[in-house]
């Protein structure tokens, strides 16, 4: 086949400058990930020097200021970033976005001067980051968690254990949040960032997963897990106001990996629809194959649109919260939706694994499920939408 088919790109939203720097990280993708995307998906792990190669592209300290070593971009481009790896591999997608969206933008944000001195260098060029509040009695009810901190002559001791952390394996620092109390509920949650050189501080099991398995996801425990008091993130008793205000961001970025997703599946299926022949022609001759193609990308430019909404809104500091939400729930349902398409597509091809577009649905499943399950942004966006008052 001659022609390199892709889905629809909203070019119209971007600037040049956003133009160009898409296509730079897309070439990125398919130069420098494409190739070992099968093998890690099999392996359950990132390919030998891909995460230094992310650091050398300047896609892990986007929104880091230039005198720290960053890229000096905007929420924007990292978004653009997350997609334009994501539709090559979603998984390599969600450590770019953990990295930005959620890590970086919560130091940035409460962090201290120090701080930033600190580890911004570090976060744009060498260490890996990663956000640490789930836990096994700790899901959507995320303030309900259970890892205890208490105040020592130094500073605090950490004790618990934190579940489905992904960048866990390759993070250097980590972002945990822990109670003083839990009868105080959110008023008792602060954050700190861990060092993984921390004493009392490890990396437990790994979890073998559906999709996105170059990702890691682990286990991680503190065992009294000694922290300075200078890594306090923000003011203590106000680790719930970081989470939330982080996670806020953190699901535009999540939209963005899933759109990535139903981009890479449809350019796969156009793809494959021309190569693949039955009755003497290419199956892309047949209307109902036509109809199923055009269906996927006009799903995907209205999840394009809601996506580059919510992130201009957070860049110009307009309220983002319900658009985020929207955001994150209608573009889970669409890469779900365009992964399964694609694999019909394909037929049997598309039910084995030889073939990309088996993964790409694996991959998919989660969008429904982390940063906040489809209820919750259900939950959110009716309260906003009815202003609803909280228990």
């Amino acid at each position: 086949m001659s022609q390199t088919h892709s889905a629809p790109q909203a070019l119209t939203q971007l600037s040049e400058e956003e133009q160009l720097f898409y296509s730079t990280i897309r070439k990125f993708a398919e130069d420098e990930i494409g190739p070992h995307v099968r093998k890690m998906d099999e392996e359950a792990h990132y390919a030998d020097g891909l995460v230094a190669k992310l650091f050398a592209m300047g896609l892990m300290g986007i929104e880091i200021p230039d005198e720290h070593g960053g890229a000096g971009g905007s929420f924007f481009d990292a978004i653009l970033a997350v997609e334009a790896i994501s539709t090559v591999e979603p998984g390599v997608g969600v450590l770019v976005d953990v990295q930005n969206t959620l890590c970086i933008n919560a130091i940035k944000r409460w962090g201290s001067p120090a701080q930033h001195k600190q580890w911004f260098p570090k976060l744009a060029t060498e260490t890996v980051c990663s956000y640490a509040l789930s836990e096994a009695n700790s899901g959507s009810d995320a303030f309900a968690l259970e890892t205890r901190y208490e105040k020592t002559a130094t500073g605090y001791r950490l004790n618990g254990r934190k579940l489905w952390i992904s960048n866990a394996k390759e993070a250097g620092l980590y972002i945990v949040f822990a109670t003083s109390d839990p009868a105080k509920g959110y008023k008792g949650i602060s954050a700190f960032l861990v060092e993984r050189s921390a004493p009392g501080f490890s990396v437990g099991r790994k979890e073998d997963k559906l999709g996105i398995r170059s990702s890691s996801t682990c286990e991680l425990v503190l065992d009294n897990c000694d922290v300075p008091a200078a890594n306090l993130l923000g003011e203590e008793g106000k680790g719930y106001k970081i989470a939330i205000e982080t996670l806020n961001e953190g699901r535009i970025g999540i939209g963005a990996q899933l759109l990535g997703l139903a981009e890479g599946a449809w350019n796969h299926a156009a793809r494959y629809a021309e190569e693949r022949k039955q009755f003497g022609r290419p199956i892309a001759g047949f209307q109902a194959v036509q109809f199923t193609l055009a269906e996927m990308a006009t799903e995907i430019e209205a999840a394009k649109l809601m996506v580059y909404n919510a992130a201009r809104l957070k860049d110009a500091g307009a309220n983002f919260v319900r658009e985020a939400a929207m955001c994150k729930y209608f573009v889970s349902q669409v890469a779900e939706r365009v992964a399964s398409l694609a694999v019909e597509i394909f037929g049997g091809n598309g039910f084995v694994r030889e073939y990309p577009v088996e993964k790409l649905f694996r991959d998919s499943k989660i969008g429904k499920i982390y940063e906040g399950t489809s209820n919750m942004q259900l939950a959110t966006i009716a309260r906003l939408l009815l202003k609803l008052g909280k228990d």
